[in-house]
């Protein structure tokens, strides 16, 4: 089978408030990737002044919508310019836009894989919070996919275009990191695998904190995820699956959250 385009993948990068590092971020991911769209979530800011000039395509939403709106308005636009994979990153800067290749190229031998930025990061340094809401729905989600899933808080995507066009997701302001769980075990019920790039983690910018809620998120995820499974009769396979994988010497190393033998590491 020849291997896709480069042309045939998009990167979508929804924003809100991000005037200060979107510039920089856009312009590295249009290095490597010719089709970047921003989604500028009705900023205040002057995120959509701050891309003037930039070979990039910027959709403005007029209210705002949340990131999981903005991922599906970049979606449907990608979409309707026949891209094959789409790559999501944060605009904050903390996802890294030259390790876009590395998705692109895990895609081109297989369109249909999904692929997470699996974060390596060393957690003693990590927001207790952050990295316990994390390992709980990396838990959760895993069992309801039945998938061991490695970062599944990780917005640095390749999203199949196959899975887009087939799967819909309430993506309302309030579903934001609902919508990015809820897709992984929509995936995984489609028969699709769900495979990790190792990725580093930058640091976030002073001036964009983090919109992720450790409690209220996790609390709506666990929800999302608990109504699932009662559908599935609490789907024991799955959680048999997440078990075995987790438990069969695909142990993550410890010094870091989200580093494990199934990651595929960077080509240097």
């Amino acid at each position: 089978m020849s291997k896709v385009a480069r042309e045939a993948y998009w990167v979508v990068i929804p924003s809100y408030n991000e005037a200060a590092t979107i510039r920089d971020v856009a312009a590295r991911a249009r290095h490597r990737c010719p089709n970047v769209i921003v989604v500028d979530d009705a900023s205040s800011d002057g995120t959509e002044q701050a891309l003037a000039g930039l070979d990039v395509t910027v959709l403005r939403n007029e209210a705002n919508r949340g990131k999981a709106g903005s991922l599906a308005r970049g979606f449907e636009y990608a979409l309707s310019r026949g891209a094959v994979g789409i790559i999501t990153l944060d605009a904050d800067g903390q996802h890294a836009p030259e390790e876009i290749p590395a998705f692109i190229e895990r895609s081109q031998d297989d369109p249909n894989v999904f692929l997470i930025g699996a974060r390596r990061r060393d957690h003693r340094r990590a927001s207790f919070r952050r990295y316990l809401a994390n390992c709980i729905a990396d838990f959760w989600i895993g069992w309801a996919s039945g998938q061991a899933i490695e970062d599944s808080q990780s917005g640095f995507r390749l999203y199949p275009a196959r899975l887009l066009q087939t799967v819909k997701i309430p993506h309302g302001p309030d579903r934001s990191f609902v919508y990015e769980s809820e897709i992984l075990i929509e995936a995984a019920r489609q028969g699709m695998v769900i495979k990790s790039v190792a990725v580093s983690v930058g640091r976030r910018s002073a001036s964009s904190p983090s919109h992720f809620r450790p409690l209220l998120d996790i609390v709506r995820i666990t929800r999302m995820v608990a109504w699932k499974l009662v559908g599935r009769g609490m789907y024991p396979v799955g959680l048999y699956r997440l078990l075995h994988r987790r438990l069969g010497g695909r142990t993550p190393d410890r010094r870091h959250y989200g580093e494990r033998a199934s990651v595929t590491p960077l080509r240097k």
